[in-house]
């Protein structure tokens, strides 16, 4: 497992590498200080998850998430000082994955990360389903690729597995607690906008509209995939 660090703060990259060092022996830290490096990292390196502070010396921590998301979709947590509730749903609008505030325990850092990469793997029980081909959209589930009318769309790990378990109930109406326990973990119960903003950068990707809805908003319930499966395969 390889992480990128982007951080000028060289106590924090300390801690983060022994963090690692400690609880993830077999782990490669790369660290970064400024962001235009940063973001020449992730395009050169085969990275599994990034770590991203906000504040850096030449750039916005937000602009490198920004840039990093027009080519790749690793795992990036957002790691700040910053605490409020609107820069934390900025982050995630954006396409972070995750977001831990300084000080952090280590411990949780390396939990954070754990889950992260857990949601890049969709599961033997995602693995094993029949692709699909409804209203524009194929979802091939071996191959982990979404095509909607003949172009990729790029889903981050964590849109991917959203996707996929509202695609294993579909028509019906999920909760928004089994959704975070299924895609995030127990532990984000207490952060329900974490749910609202990739439902909200999902449908944008999809195209998704109130007229021509394939994700379902169920008033006090939660959300579902309503579209009609209009042909299945096993794929070849």
């Amino acid at each position: 497992m390889k992480a990128l660090v982007i951080d000028d703060d060289p106590d924090v990259l300390q801690i983060i590498d022994l963090a690692f060092r400690v609880g993830w022996p077999n782990a490669t830290v790369v660290p970064c200080t400024t962001g235009y490096a940063g973001i020449e990292l992730v395009e050169t390196e085969t990275l599994d998850v990034v770590l991203l502070d906000l504040m850096l010396p030449d750039m916005s921590g937000l602009e490198v998430l920004s840039q990093v998301r027009r080519f790749s979709n690793v795992p990036i947590i957002i790691v700040t000082v910053r605490v409020e509730e609107m820069e934390r749903v900025r982050g995630l609008e954006m396409g972070a994955d995750d977001y831990i505030c300084k000080p952090f325990n280590y411990l949780e850092l390396l939990a954070r990360v754990r889950a992260v990469l857990r949601r890049g793997g969709s599961g033997e029980e995602i693995d094993s389903l029949a692709n699909i081909d409804v209203g524009g959209l194929h979802i091939d589930f071996k191959a982990q690729e979404v095509i909607l009318q003949g172009r990729e769309v790029r889903l981050t790990p964590t849109e991917y597995r959203l996707l996929c378990q509202l695609v294993l109930n579909q028509g019906k109406a999920m909760s928004h607690k089994a959704l975070i326990e299924r895609v995030w973990g127990h532990e984000y119960l207490d952060t329900p906008s974490v749910l609202k903003v990739h439902i909200h950068r999902l449908r944008q990707k999809l195209c998704d509209t109130r007229r021509n809805a394939l994700i379902v908003t169920v008033p006090r319930r939660g959300y579902k995939f309503s579209a009609p499966v209009a042909e299945a395969s096993g794929g070849s």
